[in-house]
């Protein structure tokens, strides 16, 4: 049999094994999606001129910048302070993650977003430079190139906070010169079990089979995975709720997440597995303890528990902790109203310190 073959038939075995301990319960929360009011905010729809960056080793990154707004008679218009906020995504997801962010804070902070390697619009990653390690070398690129002049607040989501962890480990002189401000969300320095972050992309107990060495070998198969994952299109929203969201939430959000995850090959979900199972750099987040900087964590979180939080903030001295209740890993949509009024004090606490410095 086909290497192709073998993989399928592991996975529609796992499917089957799945069915029997998850799928009543995925049905359910599914069922819920169909009986919630519709949300018609437009996902997706904010965008600027879109840049194209290439990192060291060649791969293409895809940013959008949010300038300050001016008005018709050419003078800026308010904004916060002089600072430029740099979002980065999490796994499997884009820059539109940021949407409610990013809707709140156009026009008024210089905002840069981009879409990681071998995620949404940017290039796709060799494995050799598909790490943790790789992305805060692209992080410092971006931020040399986007934000060259002033003050720097970071704001990072799952991977996205492991990206501003690496960085921190590369590049500390930069925390309490070039970077004044930091956000970490949903999101650990280390002591992760990867196996989480498949949950909401494969079904049931499957997630659990291709943890370790058996996920190398799907990868040799990753287009099988990927055609297995279309067919279990409304088994895998359902698991998208189920892990991306603590409470309930509008169906728009849970599609607009399940979309993200969808679009992501399942080789470069691979390629990325061994660096979250390696990751250990807690030792590199003390020095946010000089600058403002804010954990947020949803105490439903299934991917990023509630506990990295937490150890976040007892390492970074003087950070701030904001546990959003029943909320899940994307507390950025789920809570974005708990999160913007975070980010806003971090930014005016990131300000007023860069003023007085």
């Amino acid at each position: 049999m086909s290497l192709a073959g073998r993989v399928a038939g592991a996975i529609a075995g796992a499917v089957g094994v799945a069915v029997v301990g998850t799928t009543a319960g995925a049905v359910r929360r599914g069922q819920d999606i169909g009986r919630r009011a519709e949300d018609h905010t437009p996902f997706g729809s904010l965008r600027s001129a879109p840049i194209t960056l290439v990192a060291d080793d060649g791969a293409t990154l895809h940013v959008e910048v949010d300038e300050v707004e001016q008005h018709s008679a050419g003078t800026p218009g308010e904004r916060v302070s002089d600072l430029t906020v740099v979002f980065v995504h999490g796994f499997a997801l884009t820059l539109d993650c940021w949407h409610f962010q990013r809707a709140a804070y156009r026009g008024l902070v210089r905002s840069v977003y981009y879409d990681q390697r071998s995620h949404g619009r940017s290039g796709r990653s060799d494995r050799e430079h598909a790490t943790i390690d790789q992305l805060g070398l692209d992080l410092a690129h971006v931020i040399d190139t986007m934000a060259p002049d002033g003050p720097v607040v970071l704001v990072g989501h799952s991977m996205g906070g492991m990206t501003v962890v690496a960085l921190a480990e590369q590049h500390p002189e930069l925390f309490g010169d070039k970077v004044v401000g930091v956000a970490l969300i949903s999101t650990t320095a280390g002591g992760l079990d990867p196996s989480r972050l498949l949950l909401p992309m494969l079904p049931g107990r499957f997630s659990g089979q291709v943890a370790g060495r058996t996920v190398s070998t799907l990868a040799l198969g990753h287009r099988v995975v990927d055609g297995v994952r279309r067919l279990g299109a409304s088994f895998a929203q359902g698991a998208t709720d189920l892990f991306a969201f603590g409470d309930t939430v509008p169906a728009a959000y849970v599609d607009f997440v399940d979309q993200m995850l969808s679009a992501t090959p399942f080789e470069v979900v691979a390629q990325f597995f061994p660096s979250f199972k390696g990751l250990d750099k807690f030792h590199a987040v003390e020095v946010m303890s000089r600058v403002p900087t804010t954990v947020i964590g949803g105490t439903r979180d299934r991917l990023t528990s509630i506990g990295h939080s937490r150890k976040l903030h007892e390492r970074i001295a003087g950070s701030i902790l904001l546990e959003c209740e029943n909320a899940g890993h994307m507390v950025i949509l789920e809570r974005h109203d708990q999160v913007n009024a975070a980010l806003d004090q971090l930014l005016t606490a990131s300000a007023d310190r860069n003023t007085s410095a």
